[in-house]
C-alpha cells in the first residue's frame, strides 16, 4: 500500500504493509534516532512527534499515519525549542544517554507544548509515559521546568522587541 505523510517537513511517499509498525518503517529511511528498543512503548527510544504529539513509533500502525506530520530528533536537534530543552536538561543534570533521549527530549516538548503553567504534578503525569532508565524523575521534572523557563523567558523578550 502506498502511504503518503511528510517526514521531517518533506513529502514522504512509501510502499508497506499498513500493519507495520513506524519505527520500522523510520529505520528504513535511515533514521538512526529512532530506536528499536523495548517494543512495548514504555523505554522512550522510538519516540517522535506525531502531529506534534510525542508517540512511541513502535506501537503506531504506518497505515494511520497518512497524511500525518512526523518529525524525528535529527530534524527537531535543529530546532530553538530543542537548544532550550537541552539547556534545560543540562541545568538540571539530566543524563542523555543516548538510548532514550527522543523519549525525554519529545516529552518535554510536549509537556512545553501543552500546558500553559507546567506543575510538577502535571509534568509527573505526562513523563510516566517512558521509564525513567538514566534519570531520576525529580531530576527530569526540574530539567523540564528549567526548559520551560528558558524557553518562555526568550518568548517574552521576543514579545517585547529585545
Amino acid at each position: 500500500m502506498k502511504i503518503q505523510f511528510t517526514l521531517n517537513d518533506k513529502p514522504c511517499l512509501i510502499d508497506s504493509d499498513p500493519s507495520e509498525k513506524l519505527v520500522d518503517v523510520l529505520r528504513r529511511e535511515n533514521l538512526s534516532s529512532v530506536k528499536r528498543g523495548c517494543m512495548s512503548t514504555s523505554c522512550g527510544s522510538c519516540y517522535v512527534l506525531l502531529d506534534n504529539k510525542a508517540v512511541a513509533s513502535c506501537h503506531i500502525p504506518v497505515g494511520i499515519v497518512i497524511g500525518s506530520e512526523i518529525v524525528t530528533l535529527e530534524y527537531f536537534s535543529k530546532t530553538d525549542f530543542y537548544s532550550d530543552i537541552m539547556k534545560g536538561f543540562e541545568k538540571a543534570g539530566v543524563s542523555m544517554c543516548g538510548y532514550c533521549n527522543a523519549g525525554k527530549i519529545f516529552l518535554a516538548y510536549e509537556i512545553l507544548n501543552i500546558l500553559n503553567e507546567p506543575s510538577r504534578d502535571k509534568i509527573k503525569a505526562i513523563a510516566a509515559r517512558i521509564n525513567d532508565c538514566c534519570v531520576e524523575q525529580n531530576t527530569f521534572i526540574n530539567g523540564i521546568l528549567y526548559a520551560y523557563s528558558i524557553h518562555f523567558d526568550k518568548e517574552k523578550l521576543r514579545k517585547n522587541g529585545h
